[in-house]
């Protein structure tokens, strides 16, 4: 079964879709993913998205809630990495006010920049039961530079990222978000809840070394998987989901 929803962060109206198991009886373990940030490029039409990965995990037993961060989609708002985290956090205050969800079994799949944002919220929300990252960067060291940050916004407000004219008031906080949720100071935190970096060796984004970092940084219970031939959009790669999926299925208890 499938629901649509919308969640509210700030005052912004997230747009999201839950997914729900089938044949199964609820409290069901449940799961956000949430995905990167957009590239802009043209969608391919044979491409099922953010939602046939989510009927993915809806069919093996989670109660899947899929939806837009600020700035992207149909969501209000203006790209901004501590937006990022509370619009998590909202995602996680949505599916904890479930009857249907067991509260003791909420997971987190991130992409890239979602993937920095589930590792930030989970590092600092004891109701993330575990944690499964897809080409995870350790930080955003690429916008320490403020001139290259100023291209980036013009190509963000290009894209649709960025939609108001005065955004952002301050170029220097705006920074100063992307600095602050770096994985990389925050991973070891996680711990004692299990964590599960997927990488692929050679993502042309973010560098495997990124991952590296990241595991010798974070604490037990963690795991590592560096995908040969692999660049960065894991939700492509078969061998990416099936791990993730048997990873959230042991620690769900449905393995």
């Amino acid at each position: 079964m499938r629901k649509e929803v919308s969640l509210k962060a700030d005052g912004l109206s997230l747009p999201g879709e839950l997914r729900f198991p089938e044949g199964t009886e609820p409290p069901y373990p449940a799961l956000v993913v949430c995905h990167g940030i957009p590239s802009g490029a043209p969608r391919d039409p044979a491409d099922s998205g953010y939602p046939g990965l989510a009927q993915r995990f809806s069919s093996a037993g989670f109660l899947t809630l899929i939806f837009n961060f600020r700035g992207c989609g149909d969501a209000e708002g203006n790209i901004d990495m501590l937006g990022w985290t509370r619009d998590l956090k909202a995602a996680l205050d949505y599916l904890a006010g479930l009857k249907e969800v067991d509260r003791s079994r909420l997971f987190l799949l991130g992409s890239s920049g979602g993937a920095a944002v589930s590792v930030y919220v989970a590092a600092i929300d004891p109701r993330a039961a575990g944690v499964v990252t897809f080409a995870c960067p350790a930080e955003f060291g690429f916008l320490t530079d403020l001139e290259r940050a100023k291209g980036l916004i013009e190509r963000f407000r290009t894209i649709g990222l960025i939609r108001d004219t005065n955004f952002p008031p301050s170029l220097q906080e705006w920074l100063n978000g992307f600095r602050e949720v770096s994985p990389v100071h925050c991973i070891d935190k996680i711990s004692p809840r299990p964590l599960f970096l997927i990488h692929g060796e050679n993502d042309e984004v973010v560098p495997a070394e990124h991952a590296h970092r990241l595991y010798q940084k974070a604490k037990e219970p963690k795991e590592l998987l560096l995908l040969p031939g692999a660049g960065h959009r894991l939700r492509f790669e078969e061998r990416a989901v099936a791990a993730a999926l048997d990873w959230l299925k042991k620690q769900a208890g449905l393995a």
